[in-house]
């Protein structure tokens, strides 16, 4: 089963930028997809974005597309998320989860989720 820590998350200013990072580790049964979903205070958890194994695919909220982007270096184990003309509503736990075969923009097919990382965006 594959463990997943998060990180990058912190304090912005609005236009700012962030690079979130999650990091993988422990033994996988074959290729995942990875997504990020995020999660306000009083909200549900809402999707983000997700990448397929090989990277060819990906997918977007429409709140963050064209200003995120996401990828990843299966070398490393490891998944980004790129995060550029930040909000104030883009404030919210991040989390990455993996699912094996194609990436999903629901929460409730992924199996492995990691502990969260808080981006917080002043305006």
């Amino acid at each position: 089963q594959v463990q997943l820590v998060e990180s990058g998350g912190g304090l912005v200013q609005a236009g700012g930028s962030l690079r979130l990072t999650c990091a993988a580790s422990g033994r996988t049964s074959g290729p995942y997809a990875v997504g990020w979903f995020r999660q306000a205070p009083g909200k549900e958890r809402e999707f983000v974005a997700a990448i397929s194994w090989n990277g060819r695919i990906t997918q977007f909220a429409d709140s963050v597309r064209n200003r995120f982007i996401i990828s990843r270096d299966n070398a490393k184990k490891t998944v980004y998320l790129q995060m550029h003309s930040l909000k104030p509503e883009d404030t919210a736990v991040y989390y990455c989860a993996a699912r094996q075969t194609v990436p999903s923009t629901s929460p409730a097919l992924y199996d492995n989720w990691g502990q969260g990382t808080q981006v917080t965006v002043s305006s």
